[in-house]
C-alpha cells in the first residue's frame, strides 16, 4: 500500500500523537509500505527528510500565539494560498490508496480532506484530542469551531474514526455525528521496551531529591492538564509523607498549579522541570515512585508508558475507560475521581507508604501494557483496517 500519514505534529516536535504517529509510520515502512508523511515545519528540522523508510515533508507554517483560547499550546499551522495546490501536487505524485490522519482540528487534516473527498482516497482520522476547555467562556468558542470548521470538513471526506477510549467515543458521537463513516476501536499504542533500563540516579542527583519519594507528573502543563489537583492533594501527602516531592515534567503553558502552590505553602515540594527531551523519559521514570497527572477523565500516552515501565499510576480514570480492555483499581492501577482532591491523596499517600501494594501494582500495569497496548499489537490493528479501506477503494 501506499500510506500518506497526516500531521501537523510530528518529531522533532514532541507531543503524544506526534510521537505515536511517527511510531505507526515507521511501522507501516517496516511492514514493507510506501509512507509519505506531510508535517509542518518545525524549528530547524529539514523541510525534506528521508529516514527509516519514511519520506517526510514539512509545509511551511506560522505558530499560533500561545493564548488561552489555543490553550496556551504551540500549535503550528500551515495554512496560506499555496497549501491546496502544493498538497495536491505532493499526493498525485505519491498516489496513496489510503490517507491516515492524526488530529481533527488542524489545516493539514483539513486540506487532505478536500483532497481526499475530489480523489476518491479513503481516509482514516486519529482524534487524540478533545477540543475542550475548563473555562465556560471558552468551552462554547471550542464548541462552535467543532461546529462550524471541524464537521464541516470531516463531513467532505467521511472518513472512519480512531476510536482510543469511551471518552472519546462520547464525544466523537456528540460532536461528529453524521459526519463519519464508522468507528474503530484501537487504543493508543507504546513501546513497552523503550522505557525500561532508565537512570533515575541521574534525576535525584539533577533535581537534588536525595531519597525523597517522587511523584512524577508526566506531560506538558496545559488548562486541561493543570496539576491543581495534585498541588492541593500535596498538604494531606505531606502530612504523611514529608519528604516526597512533586516531580513535574514536560512544557509549562499554564502556571496556575505554581500559585496554587505557593497560596498553599507546599511550593518547596514542587520542581517543574520543564519540556525534557524523549530520550530522557525512562530516566524520569526510573526515579520515580508513582506517577500520577489529570488528563480530564482518562488516560493518555504518558500514562501507559509510566505503566510500562513498571511504575503505580494514579489516574483520574473510569474503570471501562478502553472498551473490552479492564483497569482493576488496587490491581494495575489506582483510581480516583475528578476533583477528588481528598480521594487522590489517599490514592497517592498508599503508593508511596505501602511498597509492597505499590510494587504489584506497577508489575501487574506493566503486563497489562504488554499484553493488550504493545506497540506491534496496535500497529497490526491499523493495518488491518487500512488493508480493508484501500481494497474497498480498488
Amino acid at each position: 500500500m501506499r500510506i500518506a500519514v497526516v500531521n501537523n505534529f510530528f518529531p522533532p516536535r514532541a507531543g503524544g500523537s506526534s510521537h505515536l504517529s511517527e511510531s505507526l509510520a515507521r511501522g507501516y515502512a517496516a511492514e514493507g509500505h510506501e509512507v509519505l508523511v506531510l508535517t509542518a515545519a518545525y524549528q530547524d528540522a529539514p523541510e525534506i527528510e528521508e529516514r527509516d523508510g519514511l519520506r517526510i515533508v514539512r509545509l511551511p507554517a506560522f505558530m499560533l500565539p500561545q493564548t488561552r483560547l489555543a490553550v496556551s499550546f504551540d500549535i503550528s499551522f500551515t495554512s496560506r494560498p499555496s497549501l491546496l495546490r502544493r498538497v495536491r501536487r505532493l499526493l498525485d505524485d505519491f498516489r496513496p490508496d489510503v490517507i491516515h490522519q492524526h488530529g481533527q482540528f488542524f489545516d493539514l487534516t483539513w486540506a487532505t480532506s478536500l483532497y481526499a473527498r475530489k480523489r476518491g482516497v479513503p481516509v482514516l482520522l486519529s482524534i487524540h484530542t478533545r477540543l475542550e476547555n475548563p473555562r465556560a467562556r471558552y468551552a462554547k468558542v471550542f464548541r462552535g469551531l467543532d461546529a462550524a470548521m471541524v464537521k464541516p470538513f470531516m463531513w467532505r471526506s467521511k472518513p472512519r474514526l480512531v476510536v482510543m477510549d469511551v471518552l472519546m467515543q462520547e464525544y466523537i458521537e456528540s460532536r461528529y455525528h453524521g459526519a463519519y463513516s464508522g468507528l474503530v476501536p484501537i487504543p493508543v499504542g507504546v513501546d513497552p521496551d523503550w522505557v525500561l533500563g532508565g537512570d533515575g540516579q541521574r534525576i535525584r542527583d539533577r533535581h537534588e531529591l536525595g531519597n525523597s519519594p517522587v511523584i512524577l507528573s508526566v506531560g506538558h502543563v496545559i488548562p486541561l492538564r493543570d496539576r491543581v489537583a495534585l498541588v492541593e492533594a500535596l498538604p494531606e501527602v505531606l502530612a504523611a509523607v514529608p519528604d516526597a516531592k512533586l516531580l513535574i515534567c514536560g512544557q509549562v503553558y499554564y502556571n496556575l498549579f505554581a500559585e496554587r502552590a505557593r497560596s498553599l505553602g507546599v511550593e518547596h515540594a514542587v520542581i517543574a522541570a520543564g519540556k525534557v527531551a524523549k530520550s530522557e523519559i525512562p530516566d524520569y521514570l526510573a526515579a520515580a515512585t508513582v506517577e500520577s497527572h489529570e488528563q480530564g477523565l482518562g488516560l493518555g500516552t504518558a500514562t501507559l508508558e509510566a505503566m510500562a515501565a513498571g511504575v503505580p499510576v494514579v489516574a483520574p480514570a473510569r474503570a471501562d475507560n478502553f472498551p473490552g480492555i479492564a483497569l482493576r483499581d488496587g490491581e494495575n492501577v489506582l483510581l480516583s475521581q475528578p476533583g477528588d482532591v481528598a480521594g487522590l491523596a489517599k490514592r497517592l499517600i498508599s503508593a508511596l507508604t505501602e511498597p509492597g501494594l505499590a510494587k504489584q501494582i506497577g508489575l501487574n500495569g506493566q503486563a497489562l501494557i504488554r499484553e493488550r497496548f504493545s506497540l506491534d499489537r496496535v500497529l497490526q490493528r491499523h493495518l488491518e483496517v487500512l488493508t480493508e479501506m484501500a481494497a474497498s477503494r480498488r
